[in-house]
């Protein structure tokens, strides 16, 4: 977080609308991806400039055009001034640290959503910002690095499979969201795999290491939940804008985003108390063994109280001290502590002390 805010500080000062990247720094170069299809046909592109992409706009065709890299900062204020987007929409698109919204600008929807998937270590959850904007017969994706969740789209748009070569940009652009909506199901799935790992350990053996991943959980779910929550409000927004860009066929569907919205925001709910319980029952489990260890330290003690006692008195160094001349002395003494001992152990163990 503090990283991030350092980041965006290089803003201070500068008017608004300024093209000033804020993220994690890229180093590889930024690639666009064009994918022209109608219910006849289907081509893909690799354009080298923006130029290339903006004749296509014009064409009855769905046009979808991927950019791989918003840090590129020169390359999108070309695609801005291609497609006529507003100097604060750019704004928005390089920078990361945008929430999940929904805003209308009549000729296009700009919506921003955060993707969700595993890293390749499976070690933590990783989330990269996709900018959409849905134009007239186009859709223009931007993302912070090449890999996502698009695959299963670009396959059914390639194979002619279900209905999204019959139906306009806006369904793709609803397909694009249910596919970042379904990452979160798969990063939830395997959080709560993990959560229940540690269901047996936590009340068995909590050790310090047990605590650190629950930390870990705890920072995870905290993001998640900052990741999640703006959804249901973006996903709302967009079925209610009205706006003519989206037909009556398309809004049904975005009634089962918002749905997928919910389940989303509930699931990170359901976590966030599951690991705040994880917490408590470590503390409570740790300070459980450390009673038991007291109390098996506090029989011991017990014990030993009574024949402490009778060495003591018996290791006295007078002269004239009662059976200090007895034969049978030093075996008696041991056979009263022997039967003094178990006796207390017996009663200990008879009233379940231990």
């Amino acid at each position: 977080m503090l990283e991030h805010l350092k980041r965006h500080s290089r803003k201070t000062g500068l008017p608004p609308g300024t093209l000033v990247h804020v993220g994690e720094a890229k180093t590889h170069k930024a690639t666009i991806t064009v994918i022209d299809y109608d219910k006849d046909e289907c081509r893909e592109l690799h354009p080298e400039t923006v130029s290339q992409c903006t004749p296509l706009r014009q064409k009855p065709t769905v046009t979808w055009i991927n950019i791989d890299g918003i840090h590129d900062v020169e390359l999108i204020e070309q695609v801005g001034q291609g497609f006529g987007l507003h100097p604060l929409v750019l704004e928005d698109i390089v920078n990361t640290g945008q929430r999940p919204k929904f805003e209308d600008y009549e000729d296009y929807l700009f919506v921003v959503v955060k993707m969700l998937y595993v890293d390749a270590g499976g070690d933590g959850i990783v989330a990269e910002q996709v900018s959409l904007v849905l134009g007239e017969n186009f859709l223009i994706s931007f993302q912070e690095a090449p890999g996502d969740v698009f695959e299963p789209v670009r396959q059914r748009i390639r194979g002619d499979k279900g209905r999204i070569r019959k139906m306009g940009n806006d369904y793709l652009a609803y397909s694009l969201i249910d596919a970042i909506l379904d990452g979160y199901f798969t990063v939830l799935e395997r959080f709560g795999e993990e959560v229940e790992q540690l269901d047996e350990p936590l009340v068995s053996s909590p050790t310090p290491g047990l605590l650190r991943r629950i930390h870990r959980l705890r920072g995870d779910c905290a993001f998640l939940r900052k990741c999640a929550w703006p959804l249901r409000e973006m996903v709302g927004a967009l079925e209610r804008s009205g706006s003519r860009l989206i037909s009556k066929a398309t809004s049904l569907y975005l009634r089962d985003l918002y749905d997928h919205a919910i389940r989303i925001i509930d699931t990170v709910e359901m976590f966030r108390d599951t690991v705040g319980g994880m917490l408590e029952i470590y503390l409570s489990s740790a300070s459980n063994r450390m009673n038991e260890v007291m109390k098996v330290l506090t029989i011991i003690a017990t014990i030993f109280i009574p024949l402490t006692f009778i060495v003591g008195v018996y290791g006295m160094n007078f002269t004239y001290l009662p059976e200090k001349d007895w034969r049978w002395g030093y075996p008696v003494c041991w056979g009263v502590m022997l039967a003094l001992g178990g006796a207390m152990f017996y009663g200990f163990k008879r009233k379940r002390w231990i």
